[in-house]
């Protein structure tokens, strides 16, 4: 991570996830680095001396922010949360399956949690080099929707994707070096990927979590607001 100074310090929302543990192994084997914090909820694998954080309970969003000032400001933060399918739930493959119960689960895991970590958490960032990334997905890009279905995962991904653009242009306002971006991993080996061949067709965690943070390297505040893909290329809204 050359972009960032020596010593810099990052934060990892989801570290309990393949994709988000990997994240914090590599940051953590990176000689710059000079502290990562694996944040996750309560009673799931994260740092010892990092706050729970639970979409589930807004506060707690709040709180956690709140209780990692004084070891800030943070060079980088990562939300590499989501949800694609849940206890009693998969992917609706049409519109007779939607319902209510299933949409408000995913959008409050794939956007309205992360709604907050903006919120919350961008004001912890450093002002000379700070990226606050979030994990998005292709198939919530409008333009590219070829196919339809997953109609909760699609809609909740393109509302992330609207909240991170607008809070760009907001926080850049009051720190012109900061860098919001929402980032598509890609099918990464992992449980989420599970159901649907994710071990066939998926990359492994340590090689998804390598491309991003070199995605995420070559960031300038010029990028911010920005989709990308794990490639560096540049997705449509």
């Amino acid at each position: 991570m050359q972009s960032f100074p020596e010593g810099f310090r990052a934060l990892v929302l989801g570290a309990s996830g393949a994709l988000g543990a990997a994240l914090v192994a590599q940051l953590d084997a990176d000689p710059r680095c000079a502290r990562v914090m694996g944040l996750g909820r309560p009673g799931r694998m994260a740092d010892a001396c990092a706050p729970p954080i639970d979409f589930d309970d807004q506060g707690s969003v709040a709180a956690a922010a709140q209780a990692l000032i004084a070891g800030g400001p943070f060079h980088l933060i990562v939300n590499a949360t989501g949800v694609l399918h849940g206890a009693g739930f998969m992917p609706e493959k049409r519109l007779g399956q939607l319902n209510y119960a299933q949409m408000e689960a995913t959008f409050r895991a794939n956007a309205f949690g992360p709604a907050l970590v903006l919120a919350h958490f961008a004001p912890l960032l450093d002002r000379d080099r700070g990226v606050l990334a979030v994990l998005s997905a292709k198939v919530g890009s409008i333009g590219d929707n070829r196919l339809g279905g997953w109609y909760s995962y699609r809609a909740s991904k393109a509302a992330l994707n609207m909240f991170l653009k607008t809070a760009a242009i907001e926080v850049q306002r009051s720190n012109p070096n900061a860098v919001l971006v929402a980032l598509h991993p890609g099918t990464v080996d992992s449980a989420l990927s599970a159901p649907f061949r994710g071990a066939e067709i998926g990359r492994p965690a340590p090689d998804a979590a390598a491309d991003l943070l070199r995605v995420i390297d070559g960031l300038t505040p010029a990028d911010t607001g920005s989709f990308r893909a794990y490639s560096g290329d540049t997705l449509p809204w």
